[in-house]
């Protein structure tokens, strides 16, 4: 029993550990106003699961859609529309992704840098599994037989929909990988949307702010470059006695694009200050 309860104390302790970090490095935010951009789901439990995906409706008065296989992670890809983007040009199978999702299927693979590898592998183990939330897949073996998904959206008290809940799991063992809130939202003093995604932690999340852009072969880029607080890019957000915030040096980029067989494409690089440290590949296909 000794065993047992040292055990459940040590995630205990990592986890406000890094609660506690984030809280000293950050700033103090208000999101209730000047920094309500950076409002965003949490968990009330240190395993994520699904319980927020109702909480977050409830907070906004409204109710989770009802399951919804042609859901998709917005509702419209116009919705980023604005200077230096027109969902217009998009080729047609991107915007039936985004906005269809549900009715896609992904095969996946993954390459990590070596460098970054142990580190990857030391928070997959100590957070990522356990909690259930921003698992990497650490091997390509652990992707070999692709991810399931499933799309949620989440509307306020008038039925519009805030976001979209898509949670991945991987199809071998039904383990759960990612669970983010998808929308679109507007940076302060920006002309144009960005693609929100908000992954929710016990008392917090990481949120990722995707600048998008159209290629000229009618492919989509997302960006979350370097930048300044309030500009495209990742943030830590802890909640407790007031709300703190933090950018962190993570750096996205997804090239969606259709290759010359048809086949509907993703390339995803994780950059950890300017370094590659993951790059995930993704087919994407309807499902039968």
């Amino acid at each position: 029993m000794a065993r047992m309860g040292h055990n459940a104390v040590v995630p205990h302790v990592l986890d406000l550990a890094s609660r506690s970090f984030w809280q000293l490095t950050g700033r103090r935010v208000d999101l209730d106003g000047s920094e309500q951009w950076l409002d965003a789901p949490v968990s009330s439990s240190a395993r994520v699961g699904t319980e927020w995906i109702g909480a977050e409706a409830a907070r906004h008065g409204g109710v989770l859609g009802a399951d919804d296989p042609d859901a998709g992670l917005l509702p419209s890809m116009s919705v980023l529309d604005g200077p230096g983007f027109a969902a217009d040009r998009l080729n047609p199978l991107i915007r039936d992704f985004y906005e269809h999702t549900s009715t896609w299927r992904m095969d996946v693979w993954s390459g990590w840098t070596p460098v970054f590898w142990p580190a990857g592998e030391m928070v997959s183990r100590l957070w990522g599994r356990r909690v259930e939330q921003l698992a990497l897949p650490m091997r390509p073996l652990d992707v070999a037989h692709g991810m399931d998904s499933r799309v949620t959206p989440v509307r306020n008290h008038d039925g519009v929909q805030i976001a979209s809940a898509w949670t991945r799991t991987l199809r071998e063992s039904g383990r759960t990988v990612f669970s983010g809130a998808y929308s679109a939202r507007t940076l302060p003093g920006a002309e144009s949307p960005s693609v929100h995604v908000a992954f929710p932690l016990e008392s917090g999340n990481l949120q990722v702010f995707l600048r998008p852009s159209v290629t000229a072969d009618g492919g989509l880029l997302l960006e979350s470059p370097r930048g300044s607080f309030g500009e495209n890019g990742a943030y830590v957000v802890v909640r407790g006695a007031g709300a703190h915030a933090a950018r962190v040096p993570l750096h996205e980029t997804f090239r969606v694009y259709v290759d010359p067989h048809g086949v509907l494409r993703t390339d995803h690089e994780l950059r950890v200050w300017g370094a590659a440290a993951l790059r995930l590949h993704y087919r994407l296909d309807r499902a039968s």
